[in-house]
C-alpha cells in the first residue's frame, strides 16, 4: 500500500491518492481518497492518466516467481567388491641370455675376416683366420720327435727282449736286466711326452681358424686384418645369443616389503614366482607377441640402488628383441582378494586426504573419505571407505555439494563440460572446502 499527493500544473488543486498492491495475484488497484481546490476538466483527464501510469508501474515492480533449480545429473558407480588381478609394472631391458667374446687364443698375425659383421652367425661357423704356417711347422716338428722316441722305445724293447733270457741263465748280472728294463721305461715315457707335444701343437694350429661359439648375432670386428694379435689383445668381437632373450628388472626394497605386508594381512594373494606371467610393453607401446616367466631373483639388494635383480626369461625366435632395448615390464598372476576398483577421476583429495562423491539412499549427494591403495590401469584401488552397495559418483561433480538432490543417468549421458569440469578443475577446488 502506498500514499501518494499530486499537485495539478498551474493550479492550487491536490489530489489524495492511495494504492494497494496484491503481490500473490499481481494486481496493483487505485483509489483517489481526496481533492483540494478547483481544476478544469483538462486537468482532471491528465490526472487521472498520470495516476493509471503510476499503478501500472508499481504493478510491475511485484516480484515474480524464478523456476526451481534442476538437480544435477551424474553417473554413478555401484561398488561391486570382487577378486581382482593385479599387474605390476617396471622397468627393464633386455639382455643376452648368453653372449660371448671371441678372442685369439694363440699369438700370431690375424690374416682374414671371414663373417658379416652384424648378421646371425652359427655355432661353429668360420669368423677368423690367423697365420697357420707357423703352427703347421711346430706340428711338424712336434710329430718327427714323436717318431723319434717311438724308434728309441722299439730299440729299448728289442734290447730287452735280448737280456732277460741271459739272465734267467745267470749269464748276465742282474744289474744288465734293470737297466734294460729302466731304458724301456724311459724311452715309452718320452713317446708319451713327444705325443702330448703333437696334440699341442694340433690344438695351436686348430687356434688359427676362430669359429662362432653360440648362433647369435655377430658384432662388428674390433681388430683388423694384418694386426698382431695374442690373448691379452681383447676381444676380437662378440656373439650374443638372442633365443631365448632376458630381461632384466629391479624391485626396490619399500616396494619388496610392500608386498610382503600386504601377503601377510591376506590383502594380496601371489602364486610362486615361476607362475608369474611377464609382459613386454615396446617404446612404441606395443605388445610383445611372447609371455615371458621369471627364473631369477639376486639374493642381494644393490648397496648403490637399493634394489635386487629379476630376470625373466623370453622366447625370440624371430631376432625381434635385441639386448640393450628399454622396455616396460608388467608382472601378472597376483590376485587382490575383494577388491573395490574406482576410476581415478572419481577421487578427490582435501584438507583431510582422499575422499569421493556417493549418492545416498535419500538420493542426495555425500562426501565419503576414503584410503587409497596402488593404481591400476585408470582406476584406483580403495582400501577403506566404501563397501558392496555404495554408489560412487564418476561424471557431473562440478554442481555437487553436500545434500544437494541428484539424478543418476546412464554414463556418457552427462554434459561434457560438467563431467571434464568436476574431474579436472572443479574437483579440485571442492576438494578443499567440501571434504571438511
Amino acid at each position: 500500500m502506498m500514499l501518494a499527493t499530486l499537485a495539478g500544473e498551474g493550479s492550487n488543486v491536490y489530489y489524495l491518492c492511495l494504492f494497494t498492491t496484491n503481490r500473490e495475484h499481481r494486481e496493483t488497484k487505485l483509489y483517489i481518497v481526496s481533492r483540494s481546490g478547483s481544476h478544469t476538466m483538462h486537468e482532471g483527464h491528465k490526472f487521472i492518466l498520470l495516476c493509471i501510469g503510476l499503478a501500472t508501474l508499481l504493478g510491475g515492480c511485484g516480484k515474480t516467481e524464478t523456476p526451481q533449480p534442476q538437480p544435477p545429473e551424474v553417473t554413478v558407480l555401484s561398488i561391486e567388491p570382487k577378486d581382482t588381478p593385479v599387474t605390476y609394472e617396471f622397468v627393464g631391458s633386455t639382455a643376452s641370455s648368453q653372449q660371448v667374446e671371441v678372442r685369439a687364443r694363440v699369438d700370431g698375425f690375424l690374416d682374414e675376416r671371414l663373417y658379416i659383421e652384424g648378421n646371425i652367425v652359427n655355432q661353429g661357423q668360420l669368423m677368423f683366420q690367423m697365420d697357420a704356417k707357423p703352427f703347421q711347422a711346430q706340428l711338424d716338428a712336434a710329430q718327427s720327435a714323436l717318431a723319434e722316441q717311438q724308434a728309441k722305445l722299439w730299440t729299448a724293447l728289442a734290447n730287452l727282449k735280448r737280456v732277460k733270457p741271459l739272465a734267467r741263465a745267470n749269464a748276465v748280472s742282474k744289474k744288465e736286466l734293470d737297466d734294460s728294463q729302466g731304458m724301456v721305461n724311459a724311452a715309452a715315457a718320452a713317446v708319451d711326452m713327444a705325443r702330448a707335444d703333437v696334440d699341442t701343437a694340433q690344438l695351436n694350429l686348430g687356434y688359427t681358424t676362430i669359429n662362432a661359439p653360440v648362433t647369435g648375432a655377430s658384432s662388428f670386428a674390433r681388430i683388423q686384418n694384418g694386426a698382431y694379435v695374442n690373448a691379452q689383445s681383447g676381444p676380437l668381437t662378440y656373439v650374443a645369443q638372442l633365443d631365448p632373450i632376458w630381461v632384466d628388472f629391479s624391485i626396490s626394497e619399500d616396494e619388496h616389503l610392500k608386498i610382503r605386508q600386504q601377503q601377510k594381512s591376506g590383502e594380496l594373494s601371489t602364486p610362486e614366482a615361476s607362475a608369474l606371467s611377464v609382459e613386454l610393453v615396446l617404446a612404441d607401446d606395443s605388445i610383445y607377441p611372447e609371455t615371458g616367466k621369471v627364473f631369477f631373483r639376486d639374493a642381494n639388494y644393490s648397496t648403490e640402488t637399493g634394489t635386487f635383480l629379476v630376470r625373466a626369461t623370453f622366447s625370440n625366435p624371430d631376432g625381434a628383441l635385441r639386448p640393450g632395448q628399454f622396455v616396460s615390464v608388467r608382472v601378472k598372476g597376483a590376485i587382490r582378494p575383494n577388491a573395490i576398483l574406482v576410476p581415478q577421476q572419481a577421487v578427490l583429495q582435501g584438507a583431510k586426504g582422499f575422499f569421493v562423491w556417493i549418492v545416498d539412499a535419500a538420493g542426495k549427494a555425500q562426501v565419503r573419505n576414503v584410503q587409497v591403495g596402488d593404481w591400476q590401469g585408470d582406476n584406483w584401488f580403495i582400501s577403506r571407505g566404501l563397501s558392496a552397495g555404495d554408489k560412487v559418483i564418476t561424471d557431473g561433480l562440478m554442481r555437487l555439494a553436500k545434500e544437494v538432490p541428484v539424478k543418476i543417468v546412464e554414463k556418457g549421458k552427462v554434459e561434457p563440460d560438467k563431467a571434464a569440469a568436476g574431474a579436472d578443475s572443479v574437483a579440485p577446488e571442492k576438494a578443499k572446502t567440501t571434504s571438511d
